[in-house]
């Protein structure tokens, strides 16, 4: 009874967030999603004659021979995208000091780009990762691919402990083909990832968008805690009241956060920080109309 309580109470938080997806992807979001990204090439659409101002090197020298007159070759924007949300669910992710967790962050998140994504024709595919890759749904089309990876978001259970970003951008350099549009959905805590992320963003649009809690940033004076890992069940005790304990902690957040967005700055990785506290819609507006200036 329980599990089945617990099956439904999962589901309600489904359809929750397809709804307030929906209407955010409908009103607020869509259009700074499809002025942002852009199909992979151009597809044939006519011939038509060459009128002033044309490019020459689309003249169609036999088209135009046949003819007696130049005609050129017009093509349209190939506009459907492979988009991949490549989502950590690693242990570290089921943390959340407020309202949320960093993983039901994800899974918000998730749902808004993934109805953008198919209200602009494009096809939605899933990557869950921890240690190893634990879930890969290729891209496809319909709101149903997106109501699924909301749901394994929620709910899968990585076999093991740990976080492989490494292992997770090899994955992807082995398994998409062809160009996509990655948003890798991660609170980044890891290392020696830089160099497969690095070749990742080199193959592939790439957006990070690093998880962090609040009290990840900054510690509150409540004396003594037990702080444990939950990837390695390690615990700690850390006394708050003590202020350089807490200065320290804060720099050393501060510092691998920096960190952080120099190593994207480098790698041209476009990225925005998503807290479990704060309103994240804004965070997103600003990247993508970011991407649209840009592109102009």
């Amino acid at each position: 009874m329980e599990e089945e309580e617990s099956i439904e109470e999962i589901m309600r938080r489904v359809r929750r967030l397809e709804i307030r997806a929906r209407r955010l992807a409908s009103e607020s979001f869509s259009g700074d999603y499809h002025s942002s990204f852009r199909g992979q090439g151009l597809d044939f659409d006519e011939f038509r004659e060459y009128q002033p101002g044309d490019e020459v090197r689309f003249i169609d020298w036999n088209v135009s021979a046949r003819m007696q007159e130049t005609y050129i070759r017009k093509f349209r924007e190939e506009r459907e995208l492979s988009v991949i949300l490549a989502v950590d669910i690693s242990g570290s992710t089921n943390y959340g000091s407020d309202f949320l967790s960093k993983r039901e962050r994800a899974a918000e998140i998730a749902a808004l780009l993934g109805f953008s994504a198919r209200y602009n024709g494009d096809k939605v595919g899933l990557l869950l990762f921890a240690k190893e890759p634990v879930l890969y749904l290729p891209p496809a089309k319909g709101g149903k691919s997106v109501l699924r990876a909301v749901r394994e978001i929620l709910t899968a259970k990585p076999p093991e402990e740990g976080t492989s970003l490494s292992t997770a951008c090899s994955f992807m350099l082995q398994t998409l083909k062809r160009k996509g549009l990655i948003f890798l959905i991660s609170d980044f805590i890891d290392w020696g990832f830089e160099k497969p992320l690095g070749s990742l963003a080199r193959q592939h649009d790439v957006i990070a968008l690093p998880l962090i809690d609040p009290l990840e940033k900054k510690l509150p004076n409540v004396g003594r805690v037990y702080l444990r890992d939950p990837e390695s069940d390690q615990e700690v005790i850390v006394n708050t009241s003590n202020r350089n304990t807490r200065m320290g902690l804060e720099k050393l957040s501060r510092r691998y956060r920096e960190g952080l967005a120099a190593f994207f700055k480098k790698h041209g990785i476009d990225n925005a920080v998503i807290s479990t506290k704060d309103d994240y819609l804004a965070s997103l507006h600003r990247l993508l109309k970011q991407r649209a200036h840009r592109r102009r």
